[in-house]
């Protein structure tokens, strides 16, 4: 059995702007019901405030609420540091890249 993965790919800054977007995106994949794991991809993510995170913890969630799975990858050092300092490097699974991902769910 396949899993179906959705990519989410952000730009730019997770802020309290993009957040609200972000949000509005993971209540659409809840209601299609196909979709078990989102990757949340940070490769073109420059800054993420405590707003971002948020949505992201928020995001998590509400998708493990409905038994599906966010894991993210490709975060930079400042995200990466954030996670740190908030514990949630701890709670998200975190993938170097996209492809290191796609690598792990294949061979589940």
């Amino acid at each position: 059995m396949t899993q179906q993965v959705k990519v989410i790919q952000l730009n730019g800054n997770l802020d309290s702007t993009q957040s609200q977007d972000f949000r509005e995106k993971i209540t659409e994949i809840i209601e299609e019901k196909i979709t078990k794991i989102v990757l949340v991809d940070f490769k073109n993510v420059t800054f993420m405030d405590s707003s971002g995170l948020g949505a992201l913890v928020l995001a998590f969630k509400a998708l493990k609420s409905v038994d599906r799975k966010l894991v993210v990858c490709s975060i930079n050092e400042q995200v990466r540091i954030l996670f740190e300092l908030t514990g949630m490097d701890k709670v998200f699974e975190i993938f170097p890249n996209e492809e290191e991902f796609h690598k792990v769910v294949i061979s589940k």
